[in-house]
């Protein structure tokens, strides 16, 4: 689907699935297949391992302790898992999971966000040269009066320092300085949803892996055409983790310096909390006392300390219905943190 207000972004071919299990490695395949055994005996032996594929749900979860520090030392005998309030049988897990991740840095380069554009810049090459390893991928898109993608999903750095070279202020015609709030002339302000329903459906949707959407905004959208809600199930239906970093320049608001404020007590900042918790993710906030670089190592952190937990539904029905997830540890005082649900969707889905 290609939305009217996002000119710029390459639209891909869909491919609707439902998370699965990790590859079956070739040495476990091989032994799967003995020598001499026969042909049909191989042949049911490969149908059985595609169907357990599809039929595993994937939740990746992280979880903290009661004074928020991550716990990276938890067995599958401490976690229970249920759907739609049915406890399900877990079939794999793994820590620390080393299935490729794909993640798509989306940067907020409206009018309140100028002076701080080229600070994002910097952190996130850090960022990137960091926490990409050899089968993860980028991409970088930018927003505002519209979404633009600057780079196609890569490994590499460099390539992606050049697309963060070309972040700029993407404002209404009209000024170059709109504001945070719209005014008749600039109905179409900061297109936050948009972009992220876009990078879902378009760039993360038929990747598999790990997959994650990190936002460096102030959470303020005026343009969208899309609502908050349809961003959240297409970051779900695509099964991507949404981390939203809360950064913003105060004197754009009319205060002074910079810093993190709400507007009037709600702003951008609850926004963005509903969709980093709805699928999986967390706000992390940028003050004096914790920067950009801070809370790059902190979501590194997070993707790094993550829980992969398969198990096959005892509702096996791929009916497109949403569905609930609930996990839990059997240490009461740990909190648990991933999506909330998700949609069954049929593997041909588009």
């Amino acid at each position: 689907m290609k939305h009217p207000l996002i000119v710029r972004l390459i639209p891909l071919s869909l491919l609707a699935i439902l998370p699965l299990a990790p590859p079956v490695p070739a040495q476990n395949r091989a032994s799967q297949n003995p020598p001499g055994s026969n042909q049909q005996d191989a042949n049911q032996q490969a149908s059985d391992v595609i169907k357990v594929d599809v039929d595993l749900v994937n939740v990746l979860c992280t979880v903290r302790n009661k004074s928020n520090g991550l716990v990276g030392n938890l067995e599958k005998r401490d976690f229970t898992v249920f759907e739609d309030g049915k406890q399900q049988e877990v079939k794999y897990f793994t820590r620390e999971t080393d299935l490729p991740l794909t993640i798509g840095l989306l940067v907020d380069t409206s009018g309140s966000q100028e002076r701080l554009i080229d600070i994002e810049r910097r952190a996130a090459y850090e960022f990137f040269s960091k926490v990409l390893r050899q089968k993860d991928e980028a991409f970088l898109i930018q927003f505002g009066a519209e979404a633009e993608l600057l780079q196609d999903a890569t490994n590499s750095a460099k390539i992606l320092q050049k697309g963060l070279d070309q972040l700029r202020l993407s404002v209404p015609v009209g000024g170059l300085h709109p504001g945070p709030v719209p005014t008749q002339q600039n109905q179409a302000g900061t297109i936050l949803y948009d972009a992220v329903y876009l990078a879902a459906n378009e760039k993360l949707k038929g990747e598999v892996g790990r997959k994650a959407m990190i936002l460096i905004t102030d959470g303020v959208d005026t343009g969208s055409k899309i609502s908050r809600d349809k961003a959240i199930e297409a970051a779900q239906k695509a099964d991507a983790v949404i981390y939203s970093i809360y950064y913003f320049d105060r004197s754009a608001y009319g205060g002074g310096g910079f810093g993190t404020i709400n507007l009037g007590g709600s702003g951008g900042e609850g926004e963005l909390r509903r969709m980093s918790s709805e699928t999986g993710g967390a706000v992390f906030r940028v003050d004096r006392g914790h920067t950009l670089d801070d809370v790059f190592r902190d979501i590194q952190d997070d993707m790094r300390s993550q829980y992969s937990i398969g198990y096959a539904p005892t509702n096996p029905k791929k009916d497109g219905t949403y569905r609930k997830l609930d996990i839990r540890t059997s240490i009461k005082d740990y909190k648990v943190q991933t999506r909330k649900g998700y949609y069954a969707l049929p593997p041909d889905s588009n």
